[in-house]
């Protein structure tokens, strides 16, 4: 992945480009990107894929409509992405280690005090808010759990670049991003199932109504995904939850 901090931010602005005018991306658009990252698509595949959408767009007789969602480029950007996998079939064996994505903080351009600070900010606001309680279910109480559990990695990820012994050691940031994502798929779990059906039903209908255009563009298995991501960002929203994933450093 080229840009592994921007991966958000590098495919709305290049959306945005192509489509000739700002538009500010909905709940819908920035969860379809949400499971273009869970897939591991590159970045570059994305905005590959975004210009072979507009591209054969812009090819249309008659355009009475712009392109107002990031969904009519799903089926071009999947297809970037399956063009760029076959296309690398085999570097992996004969690359090594870099070939395999095993690369460290230090490759990626992100600094551990950065890492730390993010995650101490996370834990703040974990520690801030206020859950809703549900029948044996107590978000509040993984909260305080998951805001421990990054304090102490904000610990221990300090501890490593203070150690004398620790000037060429790395950390691998996949790992962290596996713990982030178990951190936050509890979290979420508990907060749904606290969350009263007829919320949940209603935040369903918001995204399926969204979709509707561009269910054509998708399989049933990246619709259900992607209802999955647009009723967990909005279930963060509502309760001011922070993203833990480090695609949301800033």
């Amino acid at each position: 992945m080229q840009n592994y901090f921007n991966y958000f931010t590098e495919i709305e602005e290049h959306f945005q480009k192509r489509r000739g005018s700002i538009l500010l991306l909905s709940t819908l658009d920035w969860a379809l990107i949400e499971t273009w990252k869970d897939a591991g698509i590159p970045l570059e595949a994305a905005l590959r894929g975004i210009d072979a959408a507009f591209d054969r767009y812009e090819q249309r007789p008659s355009k009475p409509k712009k392109v107002n969602s990031l969904a009519y480029c799903a089926q071009e950007v999947l297809a970037a992405a399956e063009d760029m996998k076959e296309a690398t079939v085999g570097v992996a064996k004969e690359g090594g280690d870099d070939a395999t994505g095993d690369r460290s903080a230090k490759t990626r351009g992100f600094k551990p005090s950065e890492i730390a600070a993010y995650f101490i900010g996370n834990a703040e606001k974990l520690e801030r808010t206020m859950l809703p309680e549900g029948s044996g279910v107590r978000p509040q109480e993984v909260a305080r759990e998951t805001a421990k559990l990054l304090r102490e990695q904000a610990e221990s990820i300090r501890a490593k670049t203070t150690d004398a012994t620790s000037s060429k050691s790395t950390f691998r940031l996949e790992d962290l991003e596996r713990r982030l994502t178990v951190m936050e798929e509890k979290l979420f779990a508990v907060l749904l199932a606290a969350t009263p059906d007829q919320e949940v039903f209603t935040v369903r209908a918001q995204a399926d109504r969204e979709l509707a255009p561009y269910r054509s563009k998708m399989t049933a298995p990246q619709i259900d995904q992607l209802q999955k991501q647009y009723i967990h960002k909005r279930l963060l929203e509502k309760h001011g939850l922070p993203r833990l994933s480090l695609f949301y450093m800033t």
